[in-house]
């Protein structure tokens, strides 16, 4: 049996506190890790409630709310002091901005970085405020420089991170996102999951969840409606989320005239997600640039519920293997309803809720990727 590692994480915020991708996958490395021989230690920005939440494992350096300043100092000076406890055997950093306040803290412990994204180019996209796309970007590549190894969710950004960081490809290791596919795969049936929802049962129905931001390809998807309500007259789309578009998507249905289609559900709770995706016939996933990976698409097959992705990034990486018929030719308003229209019609063929979840549970499920990157942790402690 492989010796023990005890690991120190730094992340960026409590999932229950900032649901978010990433906080989600650091999450569940946290939960699942120990398992794998890995004990874990965690820094984050959020309440005083996170160390309980976590049940003890995760601290937080200051509060998300507070001055930048605040925030790295804090990050420095807890760190110093786990590091003053107990040196740890690798760091892992989920977060390029909270990851560099601990540079030079730890010595030579080997660090891992988990690459979620190209945070400056993500930021850029998505046109949030604050700290200038070019202090970002350099705050990655001196973050990602001090990696012994770098843990990507696809080889899509794999790619990025060889080509606009310029890491070197020996140090890089893709291991997939995770989900817990115990709990998405409710036994709920997909009529008790619509009335319990109070969706309509004689429908076909689709679902996207997704942050109402510019890069989500949610207004593509809005126009693809118009497309698929020609074919589909009875079609019902549920779009989930929170974010800067909600009030222009909004207006986009309203000016297609597709009101009786297109439902925006506002944010629903992390507690409801299972039965949101049960109760579709199928999930779409519209992404237009930095996608990753996308746990949305992993999700929806662990609760059962097959998922059509636009050629972005990693989703495609995600679900061919299951079908190739789930990823769509191209993005767009008209690529996006025909494929849609196809698979609500039989004419493209989805896989049955069977073959989805256990596809999910044969890759995806927390112990088999957990398992995957204490390997990589091994691999940086024994490359030092």
């Amino acid at each position: 049996m492989s010796a023990p590692i005890d690991s120190l994480q730094i992340g960026m915020h409590w999932f229950g506190e900032r649901p978010g991708g990433l906080d989600r996958m650091f999450k569940a490395l946290i939960e699942s890790l120990p398992a794998q021989g890995v004990s874990v230690r965690g820094l984050v920005a959020g309440s005083p409630g996170v160390l309980a939440a976590s049940g003890g494992a995760v601290q937080s350096f200051a509060d998300p709310q507070a001055g930048i300043g605040t925030r790295l100092w804090g990050a420095r000076s807890r760190s110093r002091q786990l590091g003053r406890l107990r040196k740890p055997d690798v760091v892992a950093s989920h977060f390029a901005l909270y990851a560099a306040p601990t540079l030079g803290v730890f010595g030579s412990v080997p660090r891992v970085v988990h690459f979620h994204g190209p945070w400056a180019d993500e930021s850029g996209v998505e046109g949030r405020a604050g700290l200038s796309g070019a202090l970002r970007y350099s705050l990655e590549r001196m973050v990602y420089r001090g990696g012994a190894r770098h843990i990507v969710l696809s080889h899509a950004f794999g790619d990025i991170l060889r080509t606009r960081y310029r890491v070197p490809e020996e140090r890089i290791r893709v291991v997939p996102g995770c989900v817990d596919v115990a709990r998405f795969a409710t036994r709920t049936s997909k009529r008790q999951a619509r009335k319990r929802l109070g969706l309509p049962l004689d429908r076909p129905v689709l679902f996207c969840v997704r942050r109402l931001v510019a890069r989500m390809g949610l207004d593509d998807l809005v126009d693809a409606m118009f497309v698929v309500k020609q074919a589909v007259p009875d079609v019902l789309l549920v779009i989930a989320g929170k974010g800067p578009m909600e009030e222009p998507l909004r207006g986009r249905i309203m000016a297609r005239g597709l009101e009786q289609q297109v439902r925006l559900a506002g944010f629903v709770p992390d507690d409801a997600l299972p039965l949101w995706y049960r109760a579709a016939d199928v999930t779409v996933v519209p992404t237009v640039a930095l996608e990753g990976f996308g746990l949305t698409t992993i999700e929806s097959l662990a609760a059962g519920t097959p998922v059509l992705v636009t050629p972005v990034g990693g989703l495609p990486e995600a679900v061919a293997p299951l079908s190739p018929d789930l990823v769509l030719p191209s993005g767009g308003y008209h690529a996006i309803g025909c494929g849609v229209a196809e698979a609500l019609l039989g004419v493209r063929a989805m896989p049955d809720a069977g073959a989805c979840r256990d596809y999910a549970r044969k890759h995806f499920d927390h112990p088999v990727v957990a398992a995957q990157v204490a390997e990589v942790y091994r691999d940086a402690i024994d490359a030092d």
